[in-house]
């Protein structure tokens, strides 16, 4: 059975409303609180750190925040907030928020481990009609892997890494500063904690080459453009040991040309002409299925927005279809035949002896703003 996860707001303590600020001040005083090196051994704490850290990657970015109010867990399920494996993946993402190192200052020099790879991005256009029903795509990925003639270690084959002589093996250099300790990054090792005195030919040291792979990627029916995919553990590669980062794909949906997505539903225009609008008609329009029947009633106007239940995009959460909006647009005829012109001055003259309501509503309004506008003003300076 899946696990249902807690509402975010509700992880962080805090209103749906509550400002950036409010949100980030929240997520740091649980993380202090649940810091797996304050509570050793506690996987309840190191549960509550990590799902801390998915609340605040959701609430501290405005577009996933935007999606997460408007679809929940669906918008961003998968997708849209980092796969946070380590307590060092989500000190790699948001230590700066503690002020340069401060779990450092608080719980003395940090546990170092394998270290997970970074996530890769890329773009995946679709059309409208593949967001609608959901795809299956084939992608090519630029990564590396690691090399084969030293299985990753960067040393030629037969011999092996030595310990850093300048940190000692730990990959960091602690630093008194006043009452606290501060830990960089060594420099002669680049934080490897070892050396490389006789680099691997294949990989001049590297531990690794350039590799291209195909994945399939399945986009779900009713995603939207700039949403983003993940595929877990096909991202970049990590320390030996580690696994792979993750690979988002944000998803662009390319201009449809006769649709335009207003969330769920789609808008679209059609043309028809003067005798449709006047007496009513049954016409073809577009939809995603295909061409299809609609009714115009009599006396439809020019902009008329006409909407067909069920036939918009798929909620990608699963709740049904938005609808469709037709907006009917009545077309002036440009050439017309001796007998249509008879036609419509007969018409005309007709329509002369018995005016429309609406429009003789609007040309007596009309008649009588002139007639004000034209009135004599009385002389002030008459007797």
């Amino acid at each position: 059975m899946a696990t249902t996860k807690r509402d975010f707001y509700e992880v962080l303590t805090v209103a749906r409303d509550a400002s950036p600020d409010d949100v980030k001040k929240a997520y740091r005083q649980m993380a202090l609180k649940f810091h797996p090196d304050r509570n050793p051994g506690d996987k309840d704490a190191e549960k509550k750190f990590r799902e801390a850290a998915e609340a605040y990657d959701v609430l501290s970015d405005v577009d996933k925040r935007q999606r997460y109010d408007r679809y929940g867990h669906a918008g961003i399920e998968g997708s849209a907030f980092h796969d946070f494996r380590s307590t060092d993946d989500i000190m790699s993402a948001f230590g700066d928020i503690f002020g340069g190192g401060l779990f450092g200052d608080l719980f003395g020099e940090r546990r170092r481990g394998p270290r997970p790879g970074p996530d890769l991005l890329m773009r995946l256009e679709i059309e409208l009609t593949e967001a609608a029903r959901g795809t299956s795509r084939s992608i090519e990925v630029n990564r590396q892997d690691f090399c084969g003639e030293c299985k990753g270690s960067g040393a030629r084959k037969g011999t092996v890494a030595t310990t850093c002589n300048y940190c000692g093996g730990r990959g960091q250099v602690v630093q008194a500063r006043g009452f606290f300790q501060v830990a960089t990054t060594c420099p002669a090792c680049g934080g490897e904690g070892v050396r490389i005195t006789d680099p691997c030919p294949g990989c001049r040291g590297a531990g690794r080459v350039p590799q291209t792979v195909k994945l399939q990627v399945d986009v779900p029916p009713g995603v939207e453009s700039g949403m983003r995919l993940q595929l877990r553990n096909q991202g970049e590669l990590g320390d030996v040991g580690a696994p792979r980062g993750n690979l988002q794909i944000q998803v662009m949906v390319k201009k449809h040309p006769f649709f335009e997505r207003r969330r769920n539903d789609l808008f679209c225009q059609v043309p028809i002409s003067f005798a449709q609008a006047t007496l009513g008609a049954e016409i073809q329009v577009p939809t995603l299925d295909g061409p299809d029947k609609m009714n115009v009633p009599r006396g439809t106007q020019s902009g008329e927005v006409i909407r067909i239940k069920g036939r918009g995009m798929p909620d990608i959460s699963g709740r049904g279809r938005g609808d469709e909006l037709v907006e009917v647009v009545v077309e002036t005829p440009r050439n017309l035949s001796a007998r249509q012109e008879e036609l419509l001055r007969e018409f005309a003259v007709l329509e002369h002896e018995q005016v429309n309501p609406r429009r003789k509503s609007f040309f007596e309004k009309l008649r009588d703003y002139f007639t004000e506008e034209t009135e004599p003003e009385d002389d002030a300076d008459e007797a």
